[in-house]
């Protein structure tokens, strides 16, 4: 082999590495998409459920304040509650994931002072798109149907 030139070995001729010797990783920016997507600029519909946990409160305080952040947001579809967490689902239009994700993890602080919601913390979100919401509640695994639609204990 010529001195300065990468070794092939392995599957499809892929360069091989010296143990421990790390791969460069590339990434795709927020919003970039590929030929024939459809354009970037145009908003899309994401299903987003958030859940929030912490210190209990009292039951008909976390109800009478998530009545009042589906007040705040109408595009909230449902919001189930205990006494020390809280799941909310709702629909949001936002041009990619990324989008939808920032505008998600945003709602609980925002809104926490104008609708009285306890002082939790967002531990789980979830953000998919239209199109994998229907194919999961078509295949039977996905989250049951927002029905009925408001506030609910758990």
């Amino acid at each position: 082999m010529r001195p300065g030139a990468a070794s092939r070995g392995g599957a499809g001729g892929a360069p091989s590495r010296a143990a421990g010797e790390e791969r460069a990783l590339t990434s795709v920016a927020a919003g970039d998409r590929y030929e024939g997507e459809e354009p970037a600029d145009l908003p899309r519909l994401w299903h987003v459920t958030l859940s929030v946990s912490g210190d209990e409160a009292p039951l008909k305080e976390v109800r009478r304040a998530l009545e009042q952040l589906a007040h705040d947001h109408p595009f909230l579809l449902t919001s189930r509650y205990a006494n020390d967490h809280a799941e909310i689902r709702y629909w949001e239009e936002a041009r990619d994931l990324h989008d939808a994700a920032a505008v998600a993890l945003r709602l609980w602080g925002e809104h926490r002072q104008s609708a009285g919601l306890p002082p939790w913390e967002i531990v789980g979100l979830e953000v998919i798109d239209r199109q994998t919401y229907h194919q999961r509640i078509s295949e039977g695994y996905g989250p049951p149907p927002a029905t009925p639609v408001g506030v609910h204990p758990f």
